[in-house]
Order: structure tokens, then C-alpha cells, then sequence
């Protein structure tokens, strides 16, 4: 919300980034415990203005406060819960604590430990770091009113064969064969939007765990739609394809959500042919490859209900 300030539109907000904080809970009854790592980045709309023009900082929320509150709201939290519920859990604090914020945002990335399993046994207390990360991000009005979009960062994904790419277009500066037969890479990068029942506080689903599971659910839903079935796999005329598709499994198997973005760059595995004037070194047979993801190709797209309001 803009304020008027000296006959200039003047818009401000506030916060602290990069919070780290883990937590880990220790189930008592059978001494198993469960850990997260998150990184949390805090942003707040809130009427302090004075702040900016006056020298006045009787309305501003010190940003080392709000980095405490990470801590204090952690420790409360006596029950494993999930990205979502921390940030949305944050958020309410900030907006109904503080009569001068109006809006708090909250970002949060899970860091993605895993539990170990020993001997085809899970450990009671051991885990190890995966690769691909949970995002969250909320925004909690003063009214209760709630956007919550989760996401994932940072998953790779490989298949060595059942992909191509022809048919495009051809003119003086194209020097791309067309093929049937390539190696398709990507590490995708995925934002879905909760549907419009969660767009109060008082209405997201009470465990506490609903959103990891959905997440654990998308990412599967996302990889298997990519990869298609185990023996004879699928195949992907172009990552705009693929993408298509893994965005369109989503929407049809999720009611709940609404509208997804996903970003798959294209990672390059080249073909290596080395020769001299004399003879050849290495002919290619679809088996030795440069990868390379410098320059790669961007592709991106969002898919939503007619009704979404992404």
C-alpha cells in the first residue's frame, strides 16, 4: 500500500533474511527423533513510515526481533510440523502481535535431511543430505486472509534415452541436428499454488504434516510423469512437452491445487566425436558424452485452473 509522502507515492517494507534455524524433535515413547534445517527470510508491510522521513522509530519491528521470534516460535512448536505451518505460524504473530503490520511475508527452504537407513533398517537418530529442497512461501493480511505457495528447488532429473528433438525451425543460423535419440536432462524447478479454500488461516488442514506429505507427493508425481514406467519408459519430443505434461499430472491428480510453474532448463549431454586429419580418435555411439549446462536452454511455463487466481 502506497502512502503519500511530501506529493511522492512512497512504498516500504521491511524484514530479515537467511535465519537459519534447525529443530529436532525427540519422540520419548521410542526414542526416535525427526529433524529439519530451515532457512527462513521475513518480510513485513507495516506502518512505519515516520521511520523513514521523521527519524522516527517508535513504529518499526527491530529486524534482530524478528530473527528471535524464528527461535522462540521453534521452540514452542512441541510437535513436528511442516514448512507451511512454521511460516504460516510465523506470519500470524507478526500480523495480529504488531498493530503497525498489516502484511507479513514469509519464505522458508528446507534444507533436505534424510533419514539413513542401516542394514535395510531406519536410524533411530542418523540422517544424510539429500539434494532437491521444499519451499514455502505465505502472506498473511491482519484480516487472516492467506496466499501459500509451495515449491521445489533443485531437482535432477536424468534419463539416458526416449527423447528427441525435430521439426523445428530451420533458416541461415540453425546448425542443430534433428534427432530421435538424446540424452534429456533437466533440475526442475516447481511453485504450486494452494486452491482458494486455504485463502484463510482458519481453513488450512490441521496436521500439522499435510503439506510435507503433499510435497513428497508432487515431487513423486512430477518424477514419474517424466520417466514414465520403469521398463518402457515414455517418450519426450521436447522438454515443452515433457514439461506439459508433468504440470497437467499435477493439476489432474491435486484438486487442491490450483496452479503450477515449472522452469526445466535443458541440460546438454553433447555427442563426442574426436578426430584428426589422419584417422578417428572417438567416433560417437550414443555412449560418450560432454555434459555441459553452460550455455543451456531456459523453458518455463504455468499451468492453471480457469478459476486460479495465479
Amino acid at each position: 500500500m502506497a502512502n503519500n509522502v511530501e506529493g511522492f507515492n512512497f512504498e516500504q517494507r521491511h524484514g530479515k533474511a537467511r535465519v537459519r534455524v534447525a529443530r529436532v524433535w525427540r519422540n520419548k515413547s521410542d526414542n526416535i527423533h525427526s529433524m529439519v534445517e530451515w532457512n527462513v527470510s521475513i518480510s513485513l508491510l507495516s506502518d512505519c513510515v515516520n521511520s523513514y522521513v521523521r527519524d522516527d522509530n517508535s513504529d518499526i519491528v527491530a529486524t534482530d526481533t524478528m530473527k528471535n521470534t524464528v527461535y522462540v516460535k521453534a521452540k514452542e512448536c512441541s510437535e513436528q510440523l511442516s514448512a507451511e505451518n512454521f511460516a504460516i505460524l510465523l506470519a500470524r504473530h507478526f500480523t495480529s502481535f504488531y498493530k503497525q503490520v498489516t502484511t507479513a511475508i514469509v519464505k522458508i527452504v528446507e534444507k533436505p535431511w534424510e533419514r539413513v537407513h542401516v542394514n535395510g533398517q531406519p536410524h533411530d537418530h542418523g540422517f544424510k543430505l539429500g539434494s532437491e529442497k521444499h519451499t514455502a512461501e505465505v502472506t498473511v493480511q491482519k484480516s487472516g486472509v492467506l496466499k501459500l505457495t509451495s515449491g521445489i528447488e533443485g531437482l535432477s532429473v536424468l534419463k539416458t534415452t526416449k527423447s528427441g528433438f525435430e521439426g523445428f525451425i530451420r533458416d541461415q543460423y540453425t546448425a542443430l541436428p534433428e534427432t530421435r535419440e538424446r540424452m534429456l536432462a533437466t533440475e526442475v524447478t516447481a511453485l504450486w499454488r494452494q486452491v482458494y479454500s486455504y485463502e484463510s488461516v482458519s481453513s488450512i488442514p490441521r496436521n500439522p504434516l499435510y503439506f510435507t506429505e503433499r510435497y513428497l507427493d508432487v515431487k513423486k508425481s512430477l518424477a514419474n510423469t517424466f520417466f514414465g514406467p520403469p521398463k518402457e519408459g515414455v517418450y519426450s519430443a521436447s522438454v515443452q512437452g515433457t514439461l506439459f505434461q508433468m504440470a497437467k499430472a499435477v493439476l489432474n491428480r491435486f484438486p487442491d491445487i490450483s496452479s503450477i510453474q515449472l522452469k526445466m532448463p535443458n541440460i546438454h549431454f553433447l555427442p563426442v566425436n574426436i578426430s584428426s586429419n589422419e584417422n578417428t580418435i572417438v567416433k560417437f555411439n550414443d555412449d560418450v558424452f560432454l555434459p555441459t549446462d553452460e550455455p543451456h536452454g531456459s523453458i518455463e511455463a504455468s499451468l492453471s485452473r480457469f478459476w486460479s487466481k495465479m
